[in-house]
């Protein structure tokens, strides 16, 4: 595939992940393009609000299923009603994967017009059979958010996709925004900082969201074809903060640090042999989660003091080592506070195919039987059990000297991800915070509990003392934890008037017991409550 936009590179700082794209560059872009594009966009009201009511709530449904029928139901009849407008020709094109006329293309891009949407790579020709129709050659989807600056709008430029390619993907596809952009977009800490790194940007989204909240955004990419990309999708939405670099990994931040890095690298595990596609967007070029090592690794060198970092990876359970355990060892004497949540486990089988069919390969042919056992016979030679993934947040202490803190944990039930990066910021503030304090005191300080934790109390019939005593979450986590009566006691007294150890002491009298065991006892369940956001800073 041919490079759409050809931005001279600027920036370049070493190899691939491992390798280097094939995408060669143009002579250049022309930003206005790109405005006549948002113009027409714009006039042909292409949002995520007017597609939906276009649609109706069932085909839109079936849609994102990617059973087209009932969207081109749609589409089909307002055409033979003669209502037929500019957001139908966009549906047509970029929803529908099918072809245009020259009047559709008059219709929807009065602006652009069809020669400059040629240069711009946009739409192609075919008119070899006399009649000329032209189809998509970049797909545009339009992209709604809601974060805590307010509601926003925007396009997103990517590559087509496997029905609009008709079979297996190119291995220099840059994706779109998918289930994975979706999540990291909604763990990511939403405070404003000065400065934030998005490593491996593919098409841009991770650093437009960023530069929401930053002064400033670098984004890097491996891939010449992601880098053009992300800063046409910059361009094209009007976002002036970002500066897109293309290298391998940290090379292009070589010395610099950040106070924010956002990565959802090419974290996919793929069999390193001859016939087994690797694809930019996913694979890094390394044997098993060695690039997930590596960027974990690597952010220590990029955070500053204060700075965090947040991913989304894999790991490899192996019949050598427990997969959360292999990530603690990545960890070692790289002085941050690191929280890492495994969210899934994957068997070796169930693994292969979802990737497998990621890239286009549909079950039952010859290319699926030869892919899955070229990835089985690769776990099998190197020992991997499953494998696990999830996310992990990084934080370099503002104070260097204090042992850093390590939370591993698997949340594998149901977790909205959309909004979460707001509870994540707090309770990383908070293990900041309580970690410099020593046990006396934390006694001193004054807590309250989180407006959506309650206490549940669980009785037996007839029975007077609970069975169980649960604090629950009802945001965040949604965490269900089990406390003993003086944890219970402490938790329902903290409104923030009185301090750890005043609420102790009246609990360990009310209880009869040893008020120094009781201390000693409850000091680190209240650390843990503290990191899970349950009990709040005063």
């Amino acid at each position: 595939m041919g490079a759409p936009f050809g931005w001279p590179v600027i920036h370049h700082a070493g190899d691939a992940w491992v390798r280097s794209s094939s995408v060669r560059l143009n002579e250049g872009v022309n930003p206005e393009l790109l405005a006549l594009l948002r113009t027409d966009l714009v006039a042909g009201a292409y949002t995520n609000d007017a597609v939906a009511s276009r649609l109706g709530p069932e085909a839109e449904a079936a849609l994102g299923r990617e059973h087209i029928v009932p969207a081109a139901r749609v589409v089909d009849a307002r055409r033979r009603q003669g209502s037929r407008d500019a957001l139908d020709v966009l549906l047509d094109l970029f929803l529908l994967s099918r072809p245009i006329d020259d009047a559709d293309v008059d219709l929807a891009f009065p602006a652009l017009g069809s020669a400059e949407a040629v240069r711009l790579g946009l739409l192609r020709v075919d008119d070899r059979s006399g009649e000329r129709s032209w189809t998509a050659a970049l797909d545009v989807h339009p992209y709604a958010f809601t974060d805590e600056r307010g509601d926003g709008h925007w396009w997103i430029l990517s590559d087509l996709g496997e029905r609009a390619v008709g079979g297996a993907l190119p291995e220099d596809h840059v994706l779109g925004v998918g289930g994975a952009s979706l999540t990291l977009a909604g763990i990511t800490i939403p405070t404003p900082v000065d400065s934030v790194l998005d490593l491996g940007t593919g098409c841009g989204i991770q650093a437009m969201h960023a530069s929401r909240a930053a002064t400033r955004v670098v984004a890097t990419d491996v891939s010449e074809r992601a880098v053009e990309i992300a800063r046409a999708n910059a361009v094209l939405n009007g976002i002036t903060n970002i500066e897109v670099r293309l290298g391998s990994l940290f090379e292009p931040v070589s010395g610099e640090t950040f106070d924010r890095i956002v990565t959802n690298p090419p974290f996919v595990i793929t069999p390193r042999v001859e016939g087994v596609p690797l694809y930019d967007y996913r694979d890094g070029g390394l044997v098993g989660d060695a690039l997930v090592e590596a960027v974990v690794r690597g952010t220590a060198e990029h955070l500053a003091p204060g700075g965090t970092a947040q991913m989304l990876g894999n790991w490899e359970y192996t019949t050598r080592s427990d997969g959360l355990s292999r990530v603690d060892g990545w960890l070692a004497g790289l002085r941050l506070d690191a929280w890492v949540v495994e969210r899934e486990h994957l068997d070796p089988a169930f693994y292969a195919e979802t990737w497998i069919r990621d890239g286009g390969t549909r079950e039952g042919s010859d290319d699926f039987a030869r892919l899955s056992t070229a990835w089985l016979d690769d776990f099998e030679h190197r020992g991997v059990t499953g494998v696990g993934f999830g996310f992990v947040t990084l934080h370099r202490p503002s104070d260097a000297d204090r042992e850093p803190v390590v939370r591993l944990e698997r949340a594998t039930g149901s977790l909205e991800t959309a909004g979460l990066g707001e509870h994540i910021g707090r309770c990383v503030a908070a293990v900041d915070w309580a970690a410099g304090l020593d046990d006396a005191a934390l006694g001193r300080e004054s807590l309250a509990v989180a407006p959506d934790v309650t206490i549940e109390h669980h009785f037996e019939p007839g029975n007077d003392e609970p069975t169980a005593i649960l604090l629950r979450q009802g945001g965040g986590f949604r965490r269900a934890i089990s406390a003993g009566t003086g944890l219970a006691a402490l938790v329902g007294a903290s409104d923030g008037t009185l301090d750890v150890g005043s609420i102790l002491g009246a609990i360990a009298h009310l209880l009869e017991v040893d008020e120094s065991a009781l201390v000693a006892e409850t000091i680190p369940d209240v650390r843990r409550l503290i990191a899970d956001g349950i009990l709040l800073m005063a």
